[in-house]
């Protein structure tokens, strides 16, 4: 069902005039527009809201939609209309657009854009995806050293409307080496003489074109920055990344680790916008991992068959025991994980992290023993009832330890922690509990 402040859009579509949806259009932000689109996208309004979008905001509208539905929105509209679409867009969000789209169209549009949008186009799909050089936009403000600051003015002024920001305004050289930054407030409250080279802030923060997108993510998250500058290994300005560029990189790299952690393999769109078999796809490999994992722990089960049929009541136990010593390992991975995420942690704290967790996880086994022996009392003998006791301090420390160890191990092989995830962290937990906890049973029940 559309959400009731969208019926003003559906009213004007309904009228089947371009002038009505124009207008109702206005009345909306971008973000708002693509999100009627996506909502629309299988039946006539959501295209039709789109196709009569003027230019501008439909380019605008357009970096807001997931990629699949930018294809279908787009694979009808004839190559100079997608040439003038193109052109609107920002230079980063030109560059991920021209990479959904198939190669016949790819170089069917590329001879129709401009010279310099052509060349901006062909420099950044050369970086490596997940780079800087490939998250940059190279729609950025920037002076020649030596002017004024309302000459500076005078400039911003007349090319505002290009740029993906004025707030931080670049100062370069003849050479176009980066020599610093000048942010519009110092240069509005300047007088209109001033040398903008007096008013420039140096020591910045930057990134090379082969900086890592996770990096850039970090430094302006770290610095609170609007823009990051970009530089190629000459020391030469070549673009920005702005802090919105960096939200969306956390959001997705965010995405990706709680799916890593989840035992999902990494879905271009949302699950609203994922086709089944998508989904299908992205669960399917884990899930058989995990079934011969978990054989293990039938065999375990199996091979102390005589033992369980002479004391029956340890069955009662075994998916309590199982189930703490996976939520344990679950607890210590979540919170290493997220450390090496954020920079928190790194391999060299391996045994700091150790010796902790073995002080914290024999606590919090020593708590859970006496719960369930307490339990273990009323319900079966002495004998078992101690057993389980010790069980749970063992479980949880193994189990906690486990947690602890792999992620930091997988980091050290150069493996993406996250991969270490919660289900697979748990069936290594449920196949070492099992084997602990008959181990201990037979060490103690038998004659």
């Amino acid at each position: 069902m559309t959400p009731l402040p969208f019926q003003l859009l559906i009213d004007a579509l309904g009228t089947g005039q371009h002038k009505p949806v124009v207008d109702a259009a206005q009345q909306f932000n971008a973000a708002d527009l693509a999100e009627f689109i996506e909502r629309n996208i299988e039946n006539s309004a959501g295209n039709g809201l789109f196709q009569k979008l003027p230019m501008a905001l439909r380019a605008k509208v357009l970096g807001y939609i997931n990629s699949d539905d930018q294809v279908t929105l787009t694979q009808a509209t004839p190559l100079t209309e997608l040439a003038e679409l193109a052109t609107e867009m920002p230079s980063d969000e030109r560059a991920d657009f021209f990479n959904l789209l198939d190669d016949s169209r790819q170089q069917l549009l590329i001879k129709l854009l401009g010279h310099q949008d052509r060349e901006d186009l062909t420099s950044l799909l050369a970086f490596e995806e997940g780079t800087a050089g490939a998250l940059m936009n190279t729609d950025y403000a920037a002076f020649e050293s030596g002017i004024s600051a309302g000459s500076a003015i005078d400039i911003l002024r007349a090319t505002a409307t290009d740029k993906e920001t004025i707030y931080q305004t670049y100062v370069v050289d003849e050479h176009h080496t980066l020599i610093g930054v000048v942010s519009l407030r110092r240069l509005i409250i300047a007088p209109p003489d001033t040398i903008i080279d007096s008013l420039i802030a140096t020591g910045l923060v930057l990134a090379y074109t082969d900086t890592s997108q996770d990096e850039v993510a970090r430094l302006i998250t770290k610095y609170d920055l609007l823009a990051l500058p970009v530089l190629n290994a000459e020391n030469r300005l070549l673009g920005i990344i702005t802090y919105d560029d960096a939200m969306d990189v956390i959001e997705e790299e965010a995405t990706e680790d709680i799916h890593k952690g989840g035992s999902v393999s990494n879905l271009d769109n949302g699950i609203n916008a994922a086709s089944p078999f998508s989904l299908y796809r992205s669960r399917i490999q884990w899930l058989v991992i995990l079934v011969f994992a978990n054989i293990f722990t039938g065999a375990g089960i199996a091979h102390f068959e005589e033992l369980i049929g002479a004391h029956l009541a340890l069955l009662f136990f075994m998916p309590l025991l199982v189930a703490s010593a996976g939520n344990a390992g679950a607890q210590s991975a979540t919170l290493v994980v997220r450390g090496i995420a954020t920079g928190d942690v790194v391999n060299r704290d391996w045994l700091k992290l150790f010796k902790k967790e073995l002080i914290v996880a024999s606590a919090l086994g020593l708590t859970m023993a006496i719960t369930v022996w307490t339990v273990g009392v009323f319900r079966t003998e002495l004998a078992i009832a101690t057993i389980v006791a010790i069980t749970m301090v063992a479980v949880v420390l193994a189990g906690g330890l486990i947690g602890i160890l792999l992620p930091l191990l997988l980091n050290r092989l150069g493996i993406d922690p996250a991969a270490a995830s919660i289900p697979l962290i748990t069936t290594i937990a449920d196949v070492s509990g099992v084997m602990i906890y008959f181990t201990i049973a037979t060490a103690i029940l038998s004659p």
